[in-house]
Parts: C-alpha cells; sequence; structure tokens
C-alpha cells in the first residue's frame, strides 16, 4: 500500500508588526534621518567652544533657573486641571509628577512619560486611566492653543521675511495641507462606515471632562496662564543665546520654542533626538544666528533643557514611587482592569 507523501509544511502566515514596534520603527527611522542631516551640517562647522566666562555661566544659571520655574507651572497647571476634575491630589504630588513624565519622555519610547504619571496618579487616587489621560489631553489642547496664537503673532507678524518660506514654496504647502486635509476625510469616512466612531465616542466619554471643562472662565484663565508659561520658556532660549554670544531677541526665542515643538509633533527617538536639534539649526539659520555659535548654542540649550528634569525626575520615580518595576505592575493591573 502506497503511502501519499507527506505534504510540505505550510508557509507560515506573515503577521503584520504589533503597532508599538511599527511605532518604534517609525520614530527610529524620523531620529535617524533627522540626526544624519545635523550630523552632516556638523562636520563642515568649527568645533564647539563651550563658553567659561563668569557672565557665560550666570547667563546659563538664570537659563536653568527660568527653567525650573517652567517645570513649577506646568506643576500647577496640571495640579489646577485636576482640581477641575475633582481628582484630590497633593499639589507637591502634581509638581513631582510633572517631572517624572517629561523624565520619562526624555528616556522612553513612544513618548510613554505622559502614561507614566497619569498611572502613577490613578494608583495614587481615585482617579481613573481615562480621567487623567483627558487632564493631560486638556494640557495638549492649551498648548496648542497658546503655541499657534505665538506663530500667528510672532512668525506671521514679526519675523515675515525671515522665518517664512519665499512664495515660490507656498503653493507646496497649500497643496500638502489640502492633501493633509483629505486624507483625514477620507479616513473619519472609513470609519464611520466601521462603526468605530459610536464605539469611540463611549471609550472617550470619560477623557473628554478635562477638555470640555476649559470652556468656562477658570479655563480661560488657564490659557492666559500658559501664554505666561510659554513666555518664560522663550526666556530659557534667550538666556542661552546670550550665554553664547547669538543675538537672537525674545521675539526670535519665541519662534524658536514654536518651531522646535512643531517639529516634536513627529515621531522620535526619546528626547526628540535629531528632530529637535535640526529645529534649533533651521530656526537660527533662519534668524540670521552666525553658524559659528550655533553648534555650542545648541549643546548647550540641549542640556538645560533634557538633562536636569531627566535627573530629577528619574530620582522623584525612585525614591517617591517605587521606580519603574511598579510602574510596569500599575500598567498590566490597569490594562487588566479596563478590559
Amino acid at each position: 500500500m502506497t503511502q501519499t507523501p507527506a505534504q510540505p509544511d505550510a508557509e507560515p502566515e506573515a503577521r503584520p508588526l504589533p503597532m508599538n514596534r511599527r511605532l518604534l520603527i517609525i520614530q527610529g527611522v524620523f531620529s535617524l534621518a533627522a540626526l544624519a542631516a545635523v550630523v552632516w551640517w556638523a562636520s563642515n562647522q568649527e568645533a564647539p567652544q563651550i563658553p567659561t566666562s563668569s557672565n557665560s555661566i550666570a547667563w546659563l544659571a538664570g537659563g536653568l533657573g527660568l527653567y525650573a520655574l517652567v517645570t513649577l507651572m506646568r506643576g500647577e497647571r496640571w495640579w489646577r486641571i485636576l482640581r477641575r476634575q475633582e481628582v484630590h491630589v497633593k499639589r507637591r504630588d502634581a509638581y513631582a509628577l510633572v517631572t517624572v513624565g517629561y523624565a520619562g519622555n526624555n528616556i522612553l519610547p513612544l513618548r510613554a512619560g505622559e502614561a507614566l504619571r497619569v498611572v502613577i496618579l490613578s494608583r495614587r487616587t481615585d482617579a481613573g486611566i481615562r480621567t487623567g489621560l483627558g487632564t493631560v489631553l486638556a494640557e495638549r489642547i492649551l498648548d496648542a492653543i497658546t503655541l499657534g496664537s505665538i506663530f500667528l503673532i510672532v512668525v506671521l507678524g514679526v519675523l515675515r521675511e525671515t522665518a517664512l518660506p519665499g512664495d515660490g514654496h507656498q503653493l507646496l504647502y497649500l497643496a500638502i495641507g489640502i492633501g493633509v486635509l483629505a486624507l483625514l476625510c477620507l479616513a473619519l469616512l472609513m470609519m464611520r462606515r466601521h462603526h468605530i466612531i459610536e464605539r469611540a465616542r463611549e471609550w472617550l466619554r470619560p477623557i473628554a471632562g478635562a477638555p470640555r471643562a476649559l470652556l468656562s472662565r477658570q479655563g480661560a484663565g488657564l490659557l492666559v496662564f500658559t501664554g505666561g508659561l510659554w513666555v518664560v520658556e522663550a526666556g530659557v532660549y534667550t538666556a542661552v543665546a546670550n550665554a553664547v554670544s547669538l543675538d537672537i531677541s525674545l521675539t526670535g526665542s519665541m519662534y524658536l520654542v514654536v518651531l522646535t515643538n512643531l517639529f516634536a509633533l513627529l515621531p522620535a527617538a526619546p528626547g526628540y533626538v535629531g528632530t529637535f536639534d535640526f529645529a534649533v539649526i533651521f530656526g537660527v539659520k533662519a534668524l540670521g544666528g552666525a553658524s559659528a555659535v550655533t553648534q555650542t548654542y545648541l549643546i548647550l540649550l540641549r542640556f538645560i533643557l533634557f538633562v536636569p528634569i531627566t535627573i530629577v525626575g528619574f530620582v522623584l520615580l525612585v525614591a517617591r514611587y517605587g521606580g519603574l518595576a511598579q510602574w510596569r505592575t500599575a500598567r498590566v493591573e490597569a490594562e487588566a482592569s479596563r478590559a
């Protein structure tokens, strides 16, 4: 009796990459491309000279102090948003968790610092995960409105000749904008066909509480407060510029703040490696800054904005909130309860 030859094993079906892994790959590609451009530019410049004069050190210390004030202002703003949502948290915890969150964005992929502070908040208070995410979303809305207003006032009004591209590129940017809008409309139509919007509305209802609360007198006060916050952060850029004798006014620094945060919307590795650096170099050149000190300015600005808050946030995470191991446990519990 003849045996039927065994069929060869079927080819294993290719599985799509998990979403997190895809996002990591996209972040890596963006960061590597921007970083390659920065490295190529830096290779054609003179070696950076870190200033050591007492005047420069005083300016750097002032910039560091201003950024500490910015961090405290962010903590105060989040605490007030949490109070509007009747989330009972101590003011010092709100300040500390904002610092931990920004440190997490600098060292963890996928900007996980925001999720980190929300999960820790949910374990220390009666706030749910989605309520916490709603308060973070309210922060981002305030930032977006403020930065958009700064862009319109400073860039379109004051720095139109230096900060905007020439007439030959405006049609291209208009075409890109129309294309993005068309893609968004197409995506909404596809989601409507698959009833995703209805299901998303139920899931997003707890998140929408904090953004909806911004439509009030207190929300208007928070918007004004956010404007002051970003002006103080522009002062950090100006202080570092003065430390390296780079001629950038407060108005020019506000332009750089808008530009760097616009580039922060792009997927990037932790610490916005590559994208932040490219934005600073592009902005300083647009403002007519000298190339000889741009590299030094970038190094010192990155140090002031990223290194101290990362160190302080990590120390707070370990000493006050149990470290990364406890956060992983909290994340698993949150996902299980949500499921």
